[in-house]
């Protein structure tokens, strides 16, 4: 293997750690982002990197596709702002009215923006509470929303993230969230969503009354846990005792919307409508931009300025996401996500035969989880493995990333070719070959710390 060339690097990774606040970064590896296109990133001293994170699956189109370079360069050069609060521009009527039509639910939305998935949490939530009257929010064990307090309090997902910042927003209740690889009891998936289920159902006759909940705002496939696909018949019940209750459901699709997961939304693979929509990340292909996009009738009469931004819904990324939207739509993106997905989750699954490191691979179209453990019984995380797998990856030139602690993240940009994927496939194993001959020093680890 031919080391990387890394002098550019490496200064910049010590002039960032004397100016930028540890509390904003994740750290995986000393790369410095120069150039990107496609699947491919390309660091400040020319070395080349097929990409497997999508920018955290914010570039779901690829880096800088044309046809968004374009539609940016046109908007910027006839303005880029002014704002939406107190006037009018058309790339945000078309960009509503692609959203209106993709997001789920044959019935009149309305639209909202602001400039991070985090902001749109919040929104939900001051929406919910609203447009219901109610005050009482359910969210899940694990889950990850962003990092404003509203989003804050909807998480339930790391301790570091929450601690000595509280108190959060009041009345946000947390329950399980349904995880068939390392359940509560062994049972089928059936029984174990209706377990789940019934932790609610008993929730709502004895401490939370159903009739003062506004809102249940959950990740459709919970992304930040590790890629957790929840059985259709607990988001079916999930549904139902909503309606039961006339309480709002709201998915959250910042992370697995927009083709990520074979299909527009998340939410579309369990074959239910929730009331209201959550985005962010590729939306704006790379750009600042968050949305909700919910019932009419919820929206209708919300009063300004409950949800205010000067820059959200600016001309420039509503330019940007526009195309982005008219790009998946006529490359093909969704049905070539869901096509790549399997191919790959079918390559994962034979290299689990050879490799019992691998104790689970799961997912639905470019959003896939490989869970690496220390036992295939006890299924114990194997936190030191992916931590060590990612570092050895990214330096024969593959951006890997982990998070929930021993889960392989493989969100690459919805363009990858085949090619591209089989080598980063050949760059794990090899990674992973290294890893169990112990030829990875334990010194990565006081670099990658991971989420």
């Amino acid at each position: 293997m031919k080391p990387l060339h890394l002098e550019r690097c490496l200064r910049t990774v010590e002039a960032d750690k004397a100016v930028l606040c540890s509390a904003a970064r994740v750290p995986y590896y000393p790369l410095v982002v120069k150039k990107a296109r496609g699947s491919w990133v390309e660091d400040a001293d020319g070395n080349r990197y097929i990409d497997f994170l999508a920018s955290a699956a914010a570039v779901n189109v690829g880096h800088c596709h044309p046809r968004v370079v374009e539609a940016v360069r046109e908007q910027a050069e006839a303005f880029m702002s002014y704002t939406a609060v107190y006037m009018y521009h058309e790339p945000l009527v078309c960009l509503s009215e692609a959203l209106c039509r993709i997001t789920p639910g044959n019935f009149p939305k309305r639209v909202i923006y602001g400039l991070s998935g985090s902001d749109a949490n919040d929104g939900a939530i001051k929406l919910a509470r609203w447009t219901t009257g109610r005050s009482k929010i359910v969210a899940f064990q694990r889950s990850y929303h962003g990092s404003t307090y509203g989003a804050l309090s909807l998480s339930s997902l790391s301790l570091p993230m929450r601690r000595r910042m509280g108190p959060f927003l009041p009345e946000v209740y947390h329950f399980p969230y349904p995880d068939t690889f390392r359940p509560p009891f062994s049972g089928t998936d059936e029984e174990i969503a209706d377990y789940h289920l019934d932790l609610i159902r008993r929730a709502f006759a004895d401490y939370i009354p159903g009739e003062e909940v506004a809102a249940v705002i959950i990740e459709p496939i919970q992304g930040d846990a590790g890629i957790l696909v929840p059985p259709v018949s607990f988001m079916k019940g999930l549904r139902s005792l909503c309606n039961d209750h006339g309480i709002l459901l709201i998915a959250e699709e910042v992370q697995q919307g927009f083709g990520r997961t074979g299909k527009w939304f998340g939410i579309e693979h369990f074959g239910i409508v929730p009331d209201a929509v959550i985005l962010g990340k590729a939306l704006g292909s790379g750009l600042p931009l968050s949305a909700i996009v919910a019932r009419e009738d919820l929206m209708a009469d919300w009063d300004a300025p409950a949800h205010c931004f000067t820059h959200a819904g600016n001309a420039v990324c509503c330019a940007a996401a526009y195309a982005s939207v008219q790009v998946i739509e006529e490359e093909g993106l969704i049905a070539r996500s869901e096509e790549m997905g399997n191919y790959l989750m079918e390559r994962f699954r034979a290299l689990q035969d050879s490799y019992p490191l691998i104790g689970d691979v799961r997912g639905k179209g470019l959003s896939i989880g490989v869970d690496l453990v220390k036992d295939g019984k006890t299924r114990e995380r194997h936190g030191e493995a992916a931590a060590k797998i990612c570092y050895q990856a990214w330096q024969k030139g593959l951006l890997l990333s982990f998070f929930s602690g021993s889960v392989l993240r493989i969100q690459p940009p919805l363009v990858i070719t085949r090619e591209e994927a089989d080598r980063a496939l050949e760059i794990i194993e090899e990674a992973m070959r290294d890893f169990l001959a112990g030829r990875i020093s334990d010194e990565v680890l006081k670099t990658v710390k991971g989420w």
